[in-house]
């Protein structure tokens, strides 16, 4: 059983930038996807980013390239997601996700495991 937990989050302001980082345990990462998804007041959990085992990364219009990065450091067995020039819409809660395998989608029924999700509060 593998276990994640977020941190990083917090309340910032517009235009602040914030770095989330999950660490997992009791599972080697490596061979896995991961998966950032965030679920704002009164919407549905949305996918943000992914990173295949291979490296390869996949974004949300939300989160277009530039302005977020997923990251993994397979060392640490800790994946990240870089968020600048944050905006009030960004305002949720994150929360990172393993998949079954080296490759998934971008559902939420893709990955079975889950962090319990970290606040995220950008203020104008």
């Amino acid at each position: 059983q593998v276990q994640l937990v977020e941190s990083g989050g917090g309340l910032v302001q517009v235009g602040s930038s914030l770095r989330l980082s999950c660490a997992a345990s009791g599972r080697t990462l490596s061979n896995y996807a991961m998966a950032w998804f965030r679920r704002a007041p009164g919407k549905e959990r949305e996918f943000v980013a992914r990173i295949m085992a291979s490296g390869e990364v996949t974004y949300a219009p939300v989160s277009v390239p530039g302005r977020f990065a997923i990251s993994r450091d397979n060392t640490k067995n800790t994946l990240y997601l870089q968020m600048n020039s944050l905006k009030p819409e960004d305002t949720a809660v994150y929360y990172c996700a393993v998949g079954n395998g080296p490759y998934s989608g971008t559902r939420v029924s893709d990955y079975p495991d889950w962090g319990q999700g970290i606040q995220v509060t950008v203020s104008s």
